[in-house]
């Protein structure tokens, strides 16, 4: 049977890395989530000292946590470069 919990961690992809162009809203680097059918847009909030500068001027490459931070699900910087 399937939860309304796998649904959802299908549609965030916790756990999964994706490449982001990060922007400044809300004093918060966000990204739009990569798949349209997510509820929520990304928050950046671990790795951030991995940027050289903020926002980055280049997508980086970004894995997405399973928690939320101002209504928005988390990620982390794990590749300033890029996959």
């Amino acid at each position: 049977m399937t939860s309304i919990r796998d649904v959802l961690g299908d549609s965030l992809a916790v756990g999964e890395r994706f490449e982001l162009r990060l922007e400044e809203r809300d004093d918060r680097l966000v990204a739009d989530h990569p798949n349209e059918a997510s509820p929520m847009d990304i928050a950046v909030v671990d790795g951030l000292n991995r940027l050289e500068e903020r926002p980055p001027a280049d997508p980086v490459a970004v894995e997405i946590l399973g928690r939320t931070v101002d209504d928005r699900i988390a990620g982390r910087v794990i590749d300033p470069d890029g996959p």
